[in-house]
This record gives C-alpha cells, sequence and structure tokens, in this order.
C-alpha cells in the first residue's frame, strides 16, 4: 500500500517535466520563427540598413535582443545598423557587454539618438562608429548609481566605469576628459567651445547642440530617414528589428523582483504540494512559477538546458527523500542541484543567490501559516498517533478494583508491605500503608484507586 503511494505521489510531478519541455519547445518556436522570417526577406545583400530600437532599461535581456539583432545584420550582410537610443540607463554590466557586441560585430553601427541617451546608455552611443541625435535631446549623466537613485562612493568602481566610458570615446576619436566628467563628479573641466564649464560637484550632460560642437555626435536629424539621408543611406531597404512576443516576455521575467516572486511561488508550491495530499493548485502553481523562472532565463540567453536538468535532479531527490530515508543525503544533494539550477540559470548568480535567499525565507513564512491552519491535513499525519483512547470514547486501559473497596478478605502471603490477598474468591495483588501483615491474617481493603488496591490488617 505505501508502495502504491509512493508511486503516485512522485508520478504527480512528471507533469512539472512535461511543462517544463513544452516551454522551452515554445521559447525556441517564438524565438527562432521571426528571424527566420526577416532572414528570408534580405534579398539585397548588402544593400540593407537594420533599425534596431533600445527603448529600455539596459539589462541582460536587451543584451539577448541585441545579439539577435546583429546576426541577423551579419548573416544578411547589412551595411549599417542604427540603434535607436532612448533610454534612461541600466546595469553597467550589461552596457559593457553591448557595447563590446558592437565593438566586435563586423557591421558598423550609428547611434541615434532619440530624446535621451542616460548613464548606460551614453556608453553604448559611444561604442558606435558614429552619433546622431535628435534636436532637443541630450547625452551623459552617466554616474554610477545604486538601485535607489544615489550616487556610489566606491573609488574602485568610479574608476573602472571613468575609464570604460573614456576608452569608449577616445575609441572613435572623441574627447576621454568629456566621457569622464559625465560620471566623475569631481573632475573639473573647461569647456569654450559650449560657453560653460563643468565645476565640481556636476555631472556633466550634453545637449544635441553641445554634442555636435564638442565631437560628441556628428550630425542633427529629426527622424531616422533624416539620418539615413545625411549618411547617404536613403535609397537602402530598411529592416526594422523588434523584439519577439518571447523576448518582450522574457525581460519582465528577469526583473529581479518578478524573479524572486517566481521563485517564492516555486518553492512554497512544490512544497505544499509534498506536504499535502493530492496534486492541486500549490502543485501547479509552483511547476508553473519554475517553469517561467526558466522560461524567461532560456529566452533571455542565460540559462541552458544544464540548468533544467539540474532544477528537475533537485526536485527528484527532494521527494524520494521523503519516502525513502536516506540520512538525509538525498536531499542534501537534492537541495544543492536545486540552488545550482537556479543561480546558473541567471545572468548574475551573486543575484540569482540572494533572490533564492530571500524566496526561501519568504517560502518558510507562507508554509508555516498554512501549515497550521491544514495541520490536520498534512503527509506527516501519517507517521502521528493522534487519536486518544479515553473512556468516554469506550476504551479501558485496565480492570477498575474499585468494587474491591471495604471488602474483607485474608493474606495469602505476608505482605512486606506488597504481597496477595485472598478476597472472596479472587487473589488479587495488594499492598499495605507500609506496616507488615502476615500471612493468614485477616485484611480489609481501605484504598483501590487505578490498579493499585490498598489493605490493613483487621
Amino acid at each position: 500500500m505505501q508502495m502504491i503511494r509512493w508511486r503516485k505521489r512522485v508520478a504527480a510531478f512528471i507533469p512539472m517535466l512535461m511543462l517544463a519541455a513544452l516551454m522551452l519547445t515554445a521559447a525556441g518556436s517564438l524565438i527562432v520563427v521571426p528571424s527566420q522570417a526577416k532572414a528570408e526577406t534580405a534579398t539585397d545583400i548588402g544593400t540593407a540598413v537594420y533599425v534596431v530600437p533600445v527603448k529600455q532599461t539596459v539589462e541582460s535581456g536587451l543584451k539577448a535582443f541585441l545579439e539577435r539583432a546583429y546576426k541577423e545584420a551579419e548573416e544578411a550582410k547589412a551595411e549599417r545598423v542604427i540603434l535607436v537610443i532612448n533610454t534612461f540607463g541600466g546595469q553597467v554590466t550589461s552596457a559593457e557587454e553591448i557595447g563590446e557586441l558592437i565593438r566586435k560585430s563586423s557591421v558598423p553601427t550609428t547611434a541615434y539618438v532619440e530624446s535621451k541617451a542616460v548613464s548606460a546608455g551614453t556608453y553604448i552611443a559611444l561604442n558606435a562608429d558614429s552619433i546622431i541625435m535628435e534636436p532637443h535631446s541630450m547625452i551623459g549623466s552617466a554616474s554610477v548609481v545604486n538601485g535607489s537613485g544615489d550616487l556610489i562612493q566606491n573609488p574602485k568602481i568610479i574608476s573602472h566605469w571613468v575609464s570604460a566610458m573614456s576608452e569608449a570615446a577616445k575609441m572613435n576619436g572623441r574627447n576621454p576628459d568629456v566621457a569622464a566628467a559625465m560620471v566623475d563628479p569631481d573632475i573639473v573641466l573647461k569647456l569654450p567651445e559650449i560657453g560653460r564649464d563643468k565645476a565640481k560637484g556636476q555631472i556633466l550632460s550634453l545637449s544635441a547642440d553641445e554634442a555636435v560642437k564638442l565631437g560628441y555626435a556628428e550630425h542633427q536629424a529629426g527622424s531616422v530617414q533624416e539620418a539615413l539621408k545625411l549618411m547617404g543611406l536613403e535609397n537602402r531597404r530598411v529592416v526594422d528589428i523588434e523584439p519577439s512576443l518571447a523576448e518582450k516576455v522574457s525581460r519582465f521575467l528577469v526583473n529581479p523582483y518578478v524573479m524572486t516572486a517566481l521563485l517564492v511561488l516555486g518553492i512554497a508550491g512544490v512544497a505544499l504540494e509534498m506536504i499535502l495530499p493530492g496534486f492541486g493548485v500549490p502543485g501547479i502553481v509552483g511547476i508553473l512559477s519554475f517553469g517561467l523562472y526558466f522560461f524567461g532565463h532560456y529566452i533571455a540567453g542565460f540559462a541552458g538546458m544544464e540548468s533544467v536538468v539540474l532544477c528537475i535532479v533537485g526536485f527528484a531527490f527532494l521527494v524520494i527523500e521523503v519516502f525513502i530515508p536516506s540520512f538525509g543525503i538525498l536531499g542534501i544533494l537534492g537541495s544543492i542541484a536545486l540552488v545550482a539550477g537556479v543561480v546558473t540559470a541567471s545572468a548574475d548568480p551573486m543575484n540569482a543567490f540572494i533572490s533564492l535567499v530571500v524566496a526561501l525565507v519568504l517560502a518558510v513564512i507562507i508554509l508555516y501559516f498554512v501549515i497550521r491552519k491544514y495541520k490536520t491535513k498534512g503527509i506527516w499525519n501519517k507517521f502521528i498517533l493522534r487519536e486518544k483512547l479515553t473512556t468516554e470514547q469506550g476504551y479501558v486501559s485496565a480492570d477498575s478494583k474499585v468494587n474491591w473497596l471495604g471488602q474483607e478478605g485474608v493474606a495469602v502471603t505476608p505482605l512486606r508491605p506488597a504481597g496477595t490477598a485472598q478476597i472472596g474468591d479472587q487473589r488479587i495483588d495488594v499492598v499495605t500503608a507500609g506496616e507488615f501483615i502476615a500471612s493468614g491474617k485477616p485484611v480489609k481493603v481501605v484504598k483501590a484507586e487505578g490498579t493499585w488496591v490498598v489493605v490493613k490488617e483487621v
């Protein structure tokens, strides 16, 4: 019977494997089909201009999208890639990876600043071969800030970012001091070309007019079409690359807050399914949450099949540990595999680990309240005897001796103080209050309590 229950509960987790496989298959189709469609339209090899939007927070999902866009442009031997930048910035690490992608591409890049290219967006623009800005747009303000928007004062971080910005500027013949002034508030810089100076405590940003005067932009243009005309590419075929549905969903799912919420629901849901009978809502929610977590990171290009396999193996070990005790070995191995799967699926393993710890704490809190409410339905009740065998329910633990009270008999053995007495037609074990009574002496029952029968000599 126990084996049948064990098989049923393990079989309940088979849908998790199927769901993960379906999600990864759907992910591949959603991201590959649009790419093939675009590639098939590029019939005029070398005469196309690829226009790619950068109108979001600079993060890992954007990098994955740009990798696909540049791959398509290179396969089609496009003449140029135009990055339409309109962003407040984002992660420094993602910006550096995108900058490297731009530099290594065989297709030249022009950054068209639409409205703003702030912080990490400035760095992306500086890595382009040329910059064209929309009138009244701005570029700069590239200081390093934390998640709350406060300036980071760590000298090592500032020095690294100043160096990265300066090198990106020098690469295309721009003044590196101007790029450094966009990062470090302590830099003082005279800028007679634009009629103002950069004072200490300020972060430099440039308008479109100022950027052209300082050589940080080649032209101003009111639209991408006007920018193409300025570059002599107005007769080229324009291919607009847009994020696929899967990539849009992925950007949402890899958000740190969304990622943590998915881990909370995943851990709590699967744990509840393991300790509460039946495969119901908690298990479905948990599986879907973990599936969405790996789906988002797979599309973003961070998670491979090895991460999914580690997660599934981890769950399998944890489930087996519940029914086949292994002195904690399978539980430890399962936990390690689960943590490794979640961490390796993320672009930043440390952030993923922190999210996992936070999710685990929140999941434990959720489990505590749910278990308190449904404490009589958990799997642990299979191993705990909760029924009380009371007299009211008809259970009698021993024969009652109350009916012997007041009756007289004879000590069959010496009572020292325990022994045997003949009372009526039965021999029973008795005790005295402490005194010695020789055998054959008459005795009387003076107290009967539970299994104790107390006598005294008559």
